[in-house]
């Protein structure tokens, strides 16, 4: 049933063939024409039409060398005609080196230079630009097809914000798309230089600035950012222009994204409060990650949670030999696995349902499995429930590292990597005091095994399972109001991508015993983040929708740390990424304290596991404390001021003079 399909490929490569012959051939005798001003003796006309089945035969088999019949005609570019370059060259040199050296007897066989040169620019001009021709006739046909396929209407008139590399990619995919409902009237580029210029028939009409008199002038209804790297303060000052006008601000995908093809450049949605957040692209060492994770076994644990996951993504494009998803809710295992299969079919995933805490289980893991690079990002996470569940919090946090990290060392582990938190500093949490812990426990790891154990600490990742930006967009969706713990609450942010890299790069780097401190960037108010993301729907704060305070919960903090007074930090070959330097404790102290927190969890008594917590982490806020009481009804903005009690900070001092890099 394929024979059909492949004969009508195989005759239209024929056909492919035949033209290419045709254009090398004319090429030639043109050239030879032009050599003698098309007034050819009977001799000239012998050594041309001699000459001709060698310099075709040469031309031929050097677009052969040069690879030019993988390409496909209808997606041939720029790029491909490097490969025309190629042949042109190297058969030229071999014309050239039978002209010079050929013995006397093969003389009738000697080019002429100039011949060369112009028969050589011709015929590969030509094949370059049958291909051309090829491709314009394909994407016409395709524009024809996709107007006819579109829905009748009228088409949006649009500016697009920055005319760069990401700019170019989207103008080129819309103009080249008919079934795509935008009407590009121009760029605006802030680079003076750009304007006036045109770029794929577009024109950049001017900066930033004249982005008001443009909309009006062009009756344009949305302005698309297409600046690959884009500042957050650079985002706010469009969107506040653009609602002044007021005309609809959208905004294509990262660049990064678009060039790996996860996304197509005309995939523009609405600005995002990832985007106000978001920060330049982190640069990793892709070659020191890929030889810490190339060709190994590596297990995830927690492999369905946020973080667990995006791991799984970023280590399978380094090509593992195995990757072990180590999970214990089966539908978010599921899900990675899946998704894991479909995207690096090539990579062998291990889907297993385990608990940390079950050592019987892991061991049967690491028995069979032999794991050579273990990261651990099981843990619960959630501050306000840990209040609830102390007992719960130890025995994962706390217990499950123990187990997984023994483990690993017995079993010769090549690296550990725990997932740690800024909530461990100073920690007023139940969590934060049993990551602190855990972070203790790999330190002691470290010491007794000849595995590299290392912890990575952050702060809160965009978009991950209960953290604030999720659950402030189902609230706006529910009609408000928006629900914030208290006015002057800040948070540093990075996005979940950002975060498992940099963890990959300290792994990768990690000498043992270190707890790795990523750069953050500046804190961010959690207020500013509910204003903005109403505001981004069209709506006005404390007008269209409420903000509401409810007040600190248990065990949380106005500030957010990365780094304890007493440590010091050391910068790393990577810039995002530093080393504290916090002493560790003696072994038979951690022992016997992690003995008895478990021992206390087993037990179910909680309030026994909070009081020996802050009894261990003397710098620890763990006292049983009633949450501060939220403000009264009303919320509009100019109220806040009236609630000094809110204005306190957990750690003025620290945060004043924070000598971590921002």
């Amino acid at each position: 049933m394929n024979v059909r399909p492949s004969l009508s490929r195989a005759f239209v490569r024929q056909i492919q063939i035949a033209l290419d012959f045709t254009v090398l051939a004319a090429a030639f005798v043109l050239a030879y024409a032009l050599r003698f001003d098309f007034s050819w003796r009977s001799a000239d006309a012998r050594a041309c039409w001699t000459q001709l089945p060698l310099v075709v035969l040469v031309q031929f088999f050097a677009l052969i060398s040069a690879g030019v019949y993988r390409f496909i005609w209808r997606y041939v570019g720029i790029r491909e005609g490097r490969a025309f370059l190629r042949a042109a060259l190297g058969s030229a040199a071999v014309l050239a080196a039978i002209r010079f050296l050929a013995p006397e007897r093969l003389a009738l066989f000697r080019v002429p230079v100039s011949v060369i040169v112009t028969s050589s620019a011709f015929a590969f001009g030509g094949v370059l630009a049958l291909r051309v021709l090829r491709r314009v006739a394909f994407e016409r046909s395709r524009h024809a097809e996709d107007r006819r396929a579109q829905p009748a209407g009228e088409k949006h008139a649009v500016l697009l914000v920055g005319a760069g590399q990401a700019g170019v990619l989207a103008a080129r995919e819309i103009v080249g798309r008919g079934d795509i409902d935008l009407d590009v009237k121009g760029f605006v580029d802030d680079d003076v230089r750009k304007v006036g210029a045109e770029i794929h028939g577009i024109r950049v009409l001017g900066t930033t600035r004249d982005i008001p008199r443009l909309v009006q002038q062009h009756g344009v209804g949305q302005v698309v950012i297409t600046i690959a790297r884009i500042r957050r303060s650079e985002i706010l000052r469009l969107l506040d222009l653009c609602r002044s006008i007021p005309v609809k601000v959208r905004i294509i995908p990262g660049l990064y994204e678009v060039l790996q093809g996860k996304v197509k450049v005309t995939r523009i949605r609405d600005v995002e409060i990832e985007d106000l957040l978001g920060r330049e692209r982190v640069q990793l060492d892709e070659g020191q990650i890929g030889e810490f994770l190339r060709a190994r076994t590596v297990m995830v644990t927690g492999a369905g949670g946020s973080i667990g996951s995006e791991l799984v993504r970023q280590i399978a494009r380094y090509r593992p030999s195995r990757i072990l998803l180590v999970e214990r809710a089966e539908f978010a295992l599921f899900s990675i696995e899946r998704e894991a299969a479909r995207v690096f079919p090539d990579v062998s995933v291990v889907p297993l349902i385990a608990d940390v805490v079950d050592e019987p289980r892991l061991r049967a893991i690491f028995s069979e499995y032999r794991p050579e690079v273990v990261l651990h990002a099981a843990a619960h996470k959630h501050v306000p429930m840990m209040e609830s569940n102390p007992a719960e919090a130890i025995k994962n946090n706390v217990g499950g590292t123990r187990i997984v990290g023994e483990l690993a060392g017995e079993f010769g582990v090549e690296a550990f990597v725990l997932i740690s938190t800024d909530k461990a500093v100073r920690p007023t949490s139940v969590m934060g005091a049993s990551k602190r812990m855990a972070e203790l426990v790999v330190q002691d790891l470290a010491k007794r095994y000849a595995t590299r154990f290392l912890a990575v600490r952050f702060g809160n990742v965009m978009g991950s399972v209960g953290s604030v930006i999720p659950i402030f967009r189902e609230q706006i969706r529910r009609g408000g109001p928006v629900t914030v713990t208290h006015p002057e609450m800040k948070r540093y942010f990075m996005t979940i991508p950002e975060a498992t890299q940099l963890v990959l790069q300290a792994g990768a780097m990690g000498g043992g015993g270190e707890i790795f401190v990523l750069d953050m960037g500046e804190p961010v108010r959690i207020l500013d983040i509910a204003e903005q993301m109403i505001a981004l729907t069209g709506l006005t704060p404390y007008e269209d929708m409420d903000i509401v305070f409810t007040g600190l919960r248990p065990g949380e903090k106005l500030f957010e740390e990365l780094e304890m007074t007493d440590e010091k930090m050391e910068k790393t070959r990577h810039p995002r990424i530093f080393i504290g330097r916090l002493a560790s404790w003696p072994a038979e102290v951690v022992a016997r304290s992690v003995v008895e927190l478990e021992r206390l969890a087993r037990e179910g008594r909680g309030d026994a596991v909070r009081e020996r917590l802050s009894g261990l982490l003397p710098e620890s806020k763990l006292a049983p404390h009633a949450p501060e009481e939220a403000p009264a009804a009303d919320v509009r903005r100019d109220n806040v001021s009236r609630f000094p009690a809110l204005a306190r900070t957990e750690s003025p001092a620290v945060l004043a003079g924070r000598q971590f890099p921002g």
